[in-house]
């Protein structure tokens, strides 16, 4: 009996053709709004091209959808197998409650000392990608830093303790959705964290705030107003010698180099690689504020504009050079392999990017499960071939590609 046929492999390029039939589009006219070539649109949606993020945001912006819709995020069926989409809607609430006085009944908040405890907790979950678990514990602290705030309410160390408190919640609750693909409740986190950061006292905090916004701007194709975030914060954090601060103009500098890339102004990428690099020699690996900054994530940055330029072999030749600190945090290591196996899959190196996948799987597997380029790269590893091995169909199953 003959196997029944296998259901197409359902990919970015395949998204963004269904919506732009939908909208009722030749390749042609949605060429012109997205000023990008008929010829490299009719690739992609083949799946015999790389979707770069500049290609993509453009295109979502011509097709008048988020990048997240063109992704398939979010994952709703993965969501409800995982049961991670009951959590979500508490967070959303918990932000909403930021300056509602709590009923007469419930209980004080806990000592500032011991909420910052709870609060560097969630943040080395958020670092080993551990969604689920973040999810389930944000909305109880979110209220009880919300409550703190409230108390604190006289000028003074306590009251930017509590504030910068509520300030690294938003943060992490702005990583873990965005990171899930829900970009409204992301954009949300990122609020609450943008009224809270300038009552911390840590102009580190405004410019990480300033960071992760130019980061949304990129996502919505808005790459020029993001680069033009970046440099303001960049000007406004001047360089005390603290490692938090260096960690944190270091970042600015890599974000500024992929944004600039993709703004246009590729004259700038290689000074701001360069000062990026200069300044990790300089700092040796620093984690502050999660921000994991120095001569690794520059490598991996390297890769990600090498990518963007689809010289795949460049960015696979960096990445075979770079050897991950043993210490590497789980979130950022599990990136720099999907990205290595985006890099493989793109130079025909099937083998080696199934590899890759896995080892990500091992480190961060909840991140892995849910990120759009891992499930865009065993989409191209299936489609390369008529009939995909064992491993790779098991893998796909696992992510729900």
């Amino acid at each position: 009996m003959p196997a029944p046929a296998a259901a197409p492999i359902e990919g970015i390029g395949t998204r963004i053709q269904e919506v732009r039939q939908l909208r009722g589009f030749t390749l042609r006219e949605l060429a012109r709004r997205a000023h990008v070539s008929p010829a490299q649109i009719s690739r992609i949606e083949q799946g015999q091209r790389y979707a770069s993020p500049t290609i993509v945001a453009s295109i979502a912006r011509a097709l008048s959808v988020s990048v997240s819709v063109l992704h398939g995020q979010p994952y709703i069926h993965m969501l409800q197998q995982d049961q991670l989409d009951a959590l979500l809607s508490p967070i959303a609430s918990a932000l909403d409650d930021w300056d509602i006085l709590p009923d007469e009944d419930d209980p004080p908040p806990r000592p500032l000392s011991v909420l910052e405890a709870e609060v560097r907790a969630l943040d080395a979950r958020r670092e080993a990608g551990q969604q689920f678990e973040l999810a389930e514990a944000l909305p109880a602290l979110i209220s009880e830093v919300n409550h703190a705030t409230l108390l604190h309410d006289r000028p003074g160390r306590d009251r930017e303790r509590a504030y910068w408190l509520q300030a690294e919640l938003g943060r992490t609750t702005y990583v873990a959705t965005r990171r899930l693909g829900f970009v409204d409740l992301a954009r949300h986190a990122l609020g609450r964290m943008s009224a809270a950061a300038p009552r911390s006292g840590d102009a580190r905090q405004v410019a990480i705030e300033r960071w992760d916004r130019a980061r949304l701007l990129g996502d919505g194709a808005r790459h020029d107003k993001g680069y033009r975030l970046i440099r303001q914060a960049l000007r406004d954090l001047d360089d005390d010698g603290t490692t938090g601060t260096r960690a944190v103009r270091g970042a600015l500098y890599l974000e500024a180099s992929v944004l600039a890339r993709r703004a246009g102004a590729a004259e700038a990428v290689s000074d701001l690689l360069g000062t990026a690099g200069e300044l990790a020699e300089q700092t040796g690996e620093l984690s502050d504020y999660g921000l994991v900054f120095g001569p690794a994530n520059v490598a991996i940055h390297t890769m990600s504009v090498a990518a963007d330029q689809e010289e795949h072999g460049e960015a696979l030749k960096v990445a075979e050079a770079l050897r991950l600190p043993a210490d590497y945090p789980k979130a950022r290591s599990a990136s720099y392999w999907a990205s290595r196996a985006r890099a493989e899959a793109w130079t025909a190196r099937p083998e080696a990017a199934l590899r890759s996948l896995a080892t990500a799987r091992s480190v961060a597997p909840q991140q892995t499960r849910y990120h759009p380029g891992v499930h865009e790269t065993v989409g191209t590893l299936l489609r390369a071939r008529a009939k995909a091995p064992d491993a790779l169909r098991d893998f796909a199953t696992w992510c729900g590609v």
